[in-house]
Parts: structure tokens; C-alpha cells; sequence
């Protein structure tokens, strides 16, 4: 049961994970994530970046379900996301930060159109916008992870904003 404000805000991120919006959070939540990614991006599955994303979104899912997964059937309620991100990550976001870089790392691989390892605010926004954030909050949340007004969004700036994000300290 979800009753301290902590706890309301960590579960409304839940729905962000649940990306087919079936009440729970699995590996094909992940995957089709992956898939988006790709599709969004013109990139092919089989090749080096889409590879990279798939690897990504499975350790994203492993660790997630490591740590949230309580009974081990596979998927995570709203409930062991919540007592997950309560019990485990409160107090330790940078354990969150290590658990999404990969998948965080191989995402900016996809986005980034010229190679140089960070993706423009611009590709950052898409991005977002293919894993289910709407355009003006995605435009919005890309500009603010570019710390550094580069234009660009790297890993050191997306990585602890993410874990910042989901495991949300009060």
C-alpha cells in the first residue's frame, strides 16, 4: 500500500516503466522500449547500436527486477516497484544509476547522429518522446539535462538525472 508522499511520487513513475500499460513492469516492457528506440532512429537490431540497446534493456530489466521483483514471478507490480524503490534505492540512487547506465549509455549510442558520445538536446528530445514522454515535457526535460549549455546530453549528465528522477529524494 502506498501511504507517504514519497512513496505516491516514486509509484507515479511506475506507469513510465509500464510501457504497455498492463499493470505490470516485465522484460517485454524493456524490450519494446528498445524497439521504439530503434524505430525512432532508423537504426537495425541487428547492428552494433541496436544490439547495444537490447543489452541495455535487459540489464536495466535484471537489475530492476533484482531489486523490486519480490516474489520472482518475472514482473513487478506497482506495489513492489514501490517497496522496491523505498527499501533499496531511497538512500542509494547512484545503485540505480549503475543498474540504468547501460541501457542509458546504448540510448545516447542510437541518438547520437554524429558519433562524437552525446546526443543533441534535439535527438535527446526524440529520445524521450519514443519512450512515451510527451513532446513539450520531453523538449522541456532534454534542455534541462544539458548541464552544461553544450547543446549536447551526455552519460555523465543523463545517468544521475535518471536515477535522480526514479528514486525521487525528498
Amino acid at each position: 500500500m502506498v501511504n507517504s508522499e514519497y512513496e505516491r511520487r516514486i509509484a507515479a513513475r511506475f506507469s513510465i516503466f509500464d510501457q504497455d500499460g498492463n499493470g505490470y513492469i516485465d522484460r517485454s516492457d524493456f524490450s519494446g522500449a528498445a524497439k521504439a528506440l530503434l524505430a525512432e532512429f532508423g537504426v537495425a537490431a541487428r547492428s552494433d547500436r541496436g544490439q547495444a540497446l537490447y543489452g541495455g534493456a535487459e540489464a536495466l530489466w535484471q537489475g530492476l527486477a533484482g531489486i523490486a521483483d519480490r516474489d520472482g514471478d518475472q514482473r513487478i507490480t506497482r506495489e513492489e516497484f514501490v517497496t522496491g524503490a523505498v527499501k533499496r534505492l531511497r538512500d542509494r540512487p547512484e545503485r540505480f544509476a549503475e543498474i540504468a547506465r547501460p541501457f542509458l549509455h546504448a540510448a545516447l549510442f542510437v541518438a547520437d547522429a554524429d558519433g562524437d558520445g552525446s546526443a543533441t538536446v534535439e535527438e535527446t528530445a526524440r529520445l524521450l518522446t519514443a519512450l512515451g514522454v510527451p513532446g513539450d515535457t520531453a523538449r522541456e526535460v532534454a534542455g534541462g539535462l544539458d548541464t552544461d549549455g553544450d547543446g549536447k546530453v551526455g552519460e555523465a549528465e543523463i545517468v544521475p538525472a535518471f536515477a535522480q528522477y526514479f528514486t525521487v529524494p525528498e
